[in-house]
């Protein structure tokens, strides 16, 4: 688990080497005193040993710390700042990153062959699981991502024919549902994922013809099934207001054959051509 590594400001650290050791140095020239001038000479390599310790963080950017390779700890405050001597220290960034997969080919729920590729937003939580835990974290994220694509895409079919089924193409769902699975897939690597959602999504070539002309019948049957349920219901209204008001007595024969008109001319693809009846209702 990542943990503070020691440090302290490198600026403090500096000015206080260089201020001892020209005070030594001063003394040693000034006093030809042959132990002052050992002690400056010491003084000398002492600093060069602590000159070891300093390093630069930049912005949104950590410094993983190991002695010997032992992991002490991690700094990611910015700025110039002296760790122990003698440490190597490994930079992982910390900024948001992101990347989008290849164009995968995975057959859905139904058996369908799709393509399908994602945008997945990430950045490093844990220094040190992202250091020690995989060898590459990037990578880490990209094959883990691409193995959740998969089996997302072999989760939910492309598109849903039955009430209440989620689908490749209800974007929140599926986005909520992705991320889920991503994070739980990277926190080995302590990394966090921010977002995960598809960018591309379509029929293999070899079915999407197919699949066209089966969506254009599904959305014309929608269709014809809207219209029919509006005509009914301009026909109940039509039959109740003739008889609350009282306009004309129609038997059931009659009746039948209102509907029936009524159907044709509110349902028909074309526009009806309207016959006047000039003689009885009932010739």
């Amino acid at each position: 688990m990542e943990r503070r590594a020691f440090r302290v400001s490198g600026f403090g650290v500096l000015i206080g080497l260089l201020a001892l050791g020209a005070v030594l140095a001063w003394a040693g020239w000034t006093a030809g005193e042959t132990w002052l001038i050992v002690a400056a000479i010491v003084w000398g390599i002492v600093a060069a040993v602590m000159a070891t310790g300093f390093t630069v963080i930049n912005p949104n950017e950590a410094k993983v710390v190991q002695f010997f390779g032992r992991y002490i700890g991690t700094v990611n405050q910015a700025g110039f700042q002296w760790v122990l001597p003698f440490t190597s220290k490994a930079r992982v960034t910390l900024r948001v990153r992101n990347f989008e997969t290849t164009k995968l080919k995975v057959n859905d729920a139904d058996g369908n062959p799709v393509e399908i590729a994602a945008v997945v937003v990430y950045k490093v939580a844990d220094t040190a699981k992202a250091t020690f835990s995989v060898d590459d974290y990037e990578q880490y994220v990209a094959i883990q991502s691409e193995a959740a694509v998969r089996h997302l895409a072999t989760s939910h079919p492309y598109d849903a024919h039955e009430e209440g089924r989620t689908s490749l193409r209800d974007g929140a769902e599926v986005a909520a549902e992705l991320t889920t699975e991503l994070s739980d897939r990277t926190q080995l690597a302590g990394v966090e994922v921010l977002e995960a959602r598809i960018t591309h999504l379509a029929y293999a070539p070899e079915i999407a013809q197919a699949m066209l002309v089966r969506q254009q019948a599904a959305q014309v049957v929608a269709a014809r099934t809207h219209i029919v349920a509006g005509a009914v219901g301009m026909v109940q209204l039509a039959l109740t207001k003739l008889r609350e008001d009282e306009v004309v007595e129609l038997d059931e024969e009659r009746k039948a054959q209102m509907v029936s008109n009524l159907l044709v001319v509110l349902c028909g693809d074309k526009a009806t051509q309207p016959v006047v009846n000039a003689g009885s209702l009932y010739g």
